[in-house]
């Protein structure tokens, strides 16, 4: 629009050297990061949009194990053959539960699943080219959490944490249908014969109608994924260039440098700057250079745990209480956890 409005008006292009060195500085650092977690976030959404769509949750109901600690790898387990995002993540569980999963097993799979799948994993891996051992440190702290976490609540918890409980889902609804349908079917067998072409026709116009919406459907979710995805990668790309341009580079790294402050500071920005799972890494990378790598690590764990967009939905799901003292749980296992693989996998 501004082009055309120079060419309609005759206008000069305005003097690029007027662009000052800090935002050149700015968006070069931007168009850095976002362009490198950009296939990532777009994996990531393709993956999420075939599950959304075509993995039945009776099949997960169906493999749900009992026990206590085959549910907590149960959840582990699910976050690698399911590849979700954050923002898909807590609609699915849902969904999870009502069809009867446990808790315990729901909890820890919003709080692993976004980071215990192998795109993740590829794309710290990528991130942290000269440091591999951060992405399998990432995946380690992932799961020690899942075992803390299960243990915890397989232990302490005694009251029902939903805000509301879930109705039982019975085979009610689908065999009704069907039942009915099958009713209609009967009542009118005598006209079977005479409308058997019409019928053979209608059926196919209904199986290419079901599979146009689905397709429908698929492009809905991808659509609306990729906008919410987007936005916060860029947000988040945005400030990280920010503060690497305008926060003194001494000031850096006298904070990431410190045993507590460094992990608090970016267990803090990972919280507010609520990033994909999928590009994260890529942000963390660009501050290798004034963190540790034990501070890092704690921003790749923390942040798609528990950030501001899973605690506004998790809320819609648990009592506040509840949402409350998973926090505090996860934030002091994830400090704990970071501090200690700085000193013995990432020194």
């Amino acid at each position: 629009m501004l082009l055309l409005i120079l060419i309609v008006t005759t206008k000069q292009l305005p003097d690029i050297t007027l662009v000052t060195h800090e935002i050149k500085l700015i968006f070069a650092a931007f168009m850095d990061i976002f362009l490198d977690a950009l296939p990532f976030m777009l994996l990531g959404i393709i993956l999420s949009t075939v599950v959304e769509n075509f993995i039945p949750e009776t099949m997960i109901r169906r493999l749900t194990p009992r026990h206590p600690l085959g549910g907590i790898l149960f959840a582990c387990l699910l976050g690698i053959m399911f590849p979700l995002c954050e923002c898909g993540m807590i609609p699915f569980v849902r969904r999870l539960m009502k069809k009867g999963m446990p808790v315990y097993i729901a909890v820890i799979f919003i709080l692993v699943g976004p980071i215990l799948n192998p795109i993740v994993f590829a794309s710290t891996f990528m991130a942290f080219r000269d440091e591999p051992a951060m992405a399998y440190s990432r995946m380690g702290l992932t799961f020690g959490v899942a075992l803390t976490v299960g243990f915890i609540l397989t232990r302490f918890l005694k009251s029902n944490p939903l805000r509301h409980t879930f109705q039982a889902v019975t085979g009610s609804g689908p065999n009704r249908a069907g039942h009915e349908h099958l009713h209609a079917h009967e009542s009118h067998g005598h006209s079977h014969t005479h409308h058997h072409h019409a019928h053979s026709h209608e059926h196919e116009h209904d199986h290419s109608h079901a599979h146009g919406g689905r397709m429908t459907t698929m492009l809905s979710h991808g659509t609306t994924e990729l906008l919410e995805m987007s936005k916060y990668l860029m947000l988040g790309a945005l400030l990280t260039a920010l503060i690497q341009t305008f926060v003194a580079k001494d000031s850096l790294s006298a904070i990431g440098q410190g045993p507590f402050v460094s992990h608090m500071f970016m267990m803090g920005l990972a919280y507010l700057l609520s990033l994909c799972s999928t590009t994260d890494a890529f942000i963390a990378a660009s501050f290798s250079s004034t963190f540790s790598s034990g501070s890092l690590l704690a921003f790749l764990v923390f942040g798609p745990m528990i950030d501001v967009k899973s605690t506004l939905m998790m809320l819609s799901i648990f009592k506040a209480r509840f949402v409350l003292i998973l926090s505090i749980v996860v934030a002091l296992t994830v400090l704990a956890g970071s501090l200690l693989s700085m000193h013995f996998f990432l020194a």
